[in-house]
């Protein structure tokens, strides 16, 4: 049964602590995923760098599906909070399968997995947690941040258990994270979302807008760009002399800089607004990538560039996060999160896993960041011409 506006008592506190703690172990998780996994299929299996972007692209390709099904199954049973628990436990279950074998066409069912149930949780628990602010929704940055915490403690102290433990300890951590994603459900109650006092859109009616098309677009080619990130930035750092210390330092340095801006995120989108935070942070990825492709053994640029993370994830998470709620009310935004993810994180980072595994052994390293450059330059300009605020708000009315 929805829940009036009106009724809501506007002096009930979200559970700002409790929702956190399920961004600290999901992010977390990520913390030992993006940097080291790679690693781990390089190092401990012998695949080659194809081979690493054909499984990334597996895993990324689940997004695509898991959340958009998962989140219609929310939105029609109203037990949002009970799929993501299944989700998680489910996660666990098919995770387990890396300890049994290793060879290539193992993993790839493996990655599938565990990314079809772990990839259909977050959507579901960004709307649960939107749903829980209400009308501080602005406030989102500020639970969010706990995940950029989670992670840089991961990517921080793991390099030090690697090294006397060996690159295998990668498994293990991972195990013990969605465990503890599983169990972090456990601490949040449901949520139903608010009736809206306007009409709420139907789907079909949204997704008739050009502009909720060139939004998702734009988003789609922004994650692609950092395929060849989150796919070979831990074995560009080792292939240019860097230790796996130091690598572990500079994707914290850049979560880190992703922390700072979280804080003044809602004051940033008040003043300036979603849509023009989205822009810049497009226009600064492919700046970021430019530099990493040309000054990698230039420490300090390269530490700025890490810097940039701050705009090229953070900021654009939280604008896109903003622009996607309001293209998506009232009853829709479970799948409106879910488009967001599956089109984005989903069809846009498997492509550019996809791809990126395929230039970085035939064009080089540098090159594929070149590439990349392209491709989030095409997003901008996209965004620059078709993405409005006002556009969004009208939709949602």
């Amino acid at each position: 049964m929805n829940v009036p506006v009106s009724s809501l008592d506007p002096q009930t506190k979200p559970p700002y602590g409790r929702l956190s703690v399920f961004y600290f172990a999901y992010f977390a998780a990520l913390g030992v995923f993006v940097p080291y996994w790679t690693v781990y299929l390089k190092k401990a299996a012998g695949f080659s760098p194809a081979q690493i972007g054909e499984l990334m692209a597996v895993f990324m390709a689940t997004k695509v599906v898991a959340p958009f099904l998962w989140g219609w199954l929310a939105d029609h049973s109203g037990k949002r909070l009970r799929i993501i628990r299944l989700a998680s436990l489910l996660a666990v279950a098919c995770f387990a399968g890396a300890y049994w074998r290793q060879d290539y066409g193992w993993m790839a069912l493996v990655m599938a997995g565990f990314g079809f149930f772990w990839n259909a949780s977050l959507p579901q628990f960004e709307a649960l947690t939107l749903n829980h602010l209400g009308a501080q929704v602005g406030r989102y940055s500020s639970i969010r941040l706990w995940g950029s915490v989670g992670f840089i403690v991961m990517v921080a102290g793991l390099p030090t258990l690697l090294a006397s433990h060996g690159i295998g300890l990668v498994v293990d951590a991972m195990l013990l994270l969605f465990l503890g994603i599983w169990l972090s459900t456990w601490l949040v109650r449901d949520k139903p979302h608010a009736t809206h006092a306007v009409r709420s859109s139907r789907l079909r009616e949204v997704l008739r807008q050009p502009a909720v098309w060139i939004l998702l677009l734009a988003c789609a080619l922004q994650q692609a760009s950092h395929g060849v990130y989150y796919t070979f930035f831990s074995i560009y750092l080792e292939d240019h002399g860097y230790s796996r210390s130091f690598t572990g330092w500079m994707w914290a340095l850049g979560v880190i800089a992703e922390v700072v801006l979280f804080l003044f995120m809602h004051r940033l989108i008040h003043r300036f607004g979603a849509a023009r935070l989205f822009m810049l942070a497009m226009f600064l990825t492919g700046l970021r990538w430019v530099v990493l492709g040309t000054w990698v053994d230039d420490m300090p640029v390269l530490m700025i560039s890490q810097g940039l993370h701050a705009a090229t994830y953070g900021l654009f998470h939280a604008s896109a996060i903003h622009l996607i709620h309001h293209q998506f009310p009232g009853k829709l935004q479970g799948r409106g999160q879910a488009l967001y993810s599956g089109l984005s994180y989903g069809a846009g980072g498997a492509m550019g896993s996809l791809l990126s595994g395929y230039a970085w052994e035939y064009l080089g390293s540098a090159q594929t960041f070149y590439a990349a450059t392209l491709v989030v330059g095409v997003g901008w300009l996209l965004a620059m011409v078709y993405v409005r605020e006002e556009e969004a708000d009208a939709v949602s009315s």
